[in-house]
């Protein structure tokens, strides 16, 4: 499917190394690259519908230091969705109170109807650029019923009932960024893990290195990170997502079809 990556600190941090670690993984998730980084409360994005070891845009970015306290990145290994530039991870939309929000996905949502309708309105065709245009209308709805925004416990507490809904026979590996908390979800066992340390906060679909620290984010729930701490974490819900010959069937039909559409193109 795909390998997603987070930094998230209390200060700037050159990261170049976990970088080249993540990116190294490309060979086996080669349809596409993404980065993400918060400077001067923007987000810079860079992405690319092509192999990260083979990108000279990424290769450029990678000469220079990467410094940032929250980073996101992603390498993409496709099952829904062509091969395209707007496909790339991370996505960016901004919610009605003009709050940015950036999300990288790693699974495949098998059924989930409400997302059909953003069909018409996403800029590429994945269902993950769908989750986040789902949960961004949830916090509109929630800030325009409350007459303010949202806290960022109340956003939180939002997010925790999304996910867990949409969790359910779904692979629902997330980072998400809201521009305060840092959203970590896990609900497959042996696909996410975080290590803490004095330069802070790292999340990997797999470890970056020999550090025994490495361990596996708890499943089934949503942590919350701001400075290289949790500060908050959810109860954990019921829906962990096991790899089924059912699931790896519908995966090769959707290849097929998308296959066959660029074949008539």
């Amino acid at each position: 499917m795909c390998e997603i990556f987070c930094f998230n600190s209390n200060k700037p941090k050159q990261i170049n190394q976990c970088l080249e670690c993540f990116y190294n993984h490309s060979n086996e998730h080669p349809d596409g690259w993404g980065l993400a980084t918060m400077q001067s409360d923007e987000f810079v994005v860079d992405k690319e519908p092509v192999k990260a070891s083979c990108s000279e845009h990424l290769k450029d970015i990678l000469s220079n230091p990467v410094v940032g306290k929250n980073v996101f990145a992603h390498i993409r290994l496709a099952t829904v969705g062509e091969i395209v530039s707007p496909n790339c991870h991370p996505f960016i939309e901004a919610d009605d109170n003009n709050r940015s929000w950036m999300l990288i996905h790693n699974g495949t949502i098998f059924q989930y109807p409400q997302l059909d309708k953003y069909m018409e309105k996403e800029k590429g065709n994945t269902d993950s650029e769908r989750i986040l245009l789902f949960i961004i209308d949830k916090v509109n709805e929630f800030e325009k019923a409350k007459g303010a925004p949202s806290t960022i416990k109340e956003r939180f507490n939002l997010l925790t009932d999304i996910i867990a809904d949409l969790s359910y026979n779904n692979k629902l590996n997330l980072m998400i960024y809201d521009g305060d908390l840092t959203y970590i979800h896990s609900n497959m066992r042996d696909s996410l893990y975080y290590l803490k340390n004095e330069d802070g906060f790292l999340v990997a679909s797999t470890p970056l290195d020999d550090d025994e620290n490495w361990k596996a984010v708890e499943l089934n729930k949503l942590f919350a990170l701001i400075d290289g701490n949790i500060i908050f974490e959810s109860e954990e819900h019921d829906n962990e997502f096991i790899f089924t010959e059912v699931h790896e069937k519908l995966i090769e039909e959707f290849l097929k079809t998308t296959n066959q559409d660029e074949t008539n193109d």
